[in-house]
């Protein structure tokens, strides 16, 4: 089992949305490095952290998990969808990728960014390198568990 840290606007898709739906796919992602960790090694049955990010404080709300593998993320050929139309992505030549997430747990206590970057546990997790920007990140199993500590 794999272990990541996916990230959204909650103005643009919470955890608490994701509660409401049950499962939803997640798509958007326009990052070369993300779409890879997406297509080639998001398994189904993998645990995810949901960190809302652009807010305050940023933080880690709960846990998804992933219950369908990579397929073509169809928003980037919506012509209508100024934030994921991606004009050189076709069906028959898909450039972007996503996978179906279901909602598992919501944390007692949310956990702030501040407090992951203070744990020494957690001083090699991706997320938290100077200048990493990614929406979906892998976290080992201890950085994995001393999160969900953390919110409960």
């Amino acid at each position: 089992m794999n272990y990541w840290l996916i990230k959204s606007e909650p103005n643009a898709y919470s955890l608490y949305d994701l509660k409401r739906d049950k499962v939803e796919h997640w798509d958007g992602v326009r990052n070369y490095q993300a779409r890879n960790f997406m297509r080639d090694n998001m398994r189904i049955g993998d645990l995810c952290l949901f960190y809302h990010s652009n807010c305050k404080p940023p933080h880690v709300a709960g846990v998804c998990k992933v219950v369908k593998e990579s397929y073509p993320d169809f928003t980037a050929w919506d012509i209508d969808d100024e934030c994921h139309f991606d004009s050189r992505s076709t069906p028959e030549k898909p450039l972007w990728f996503m996978v179906d997430v279901e909602f598992k747990e919501e944390f007692a206590n949310i956990v702030p960014l501040k407090d992951m970057k203070e744990n020494i546990k957690l001083e090699n997790m991706v997320t938290l390198r100077r200048g990493n920007r990614l929406s979906i990140t892998p976290l080992s199993s201890i950085e994995f568990d001393e999160i969900c500590k953390m919110g409960k």
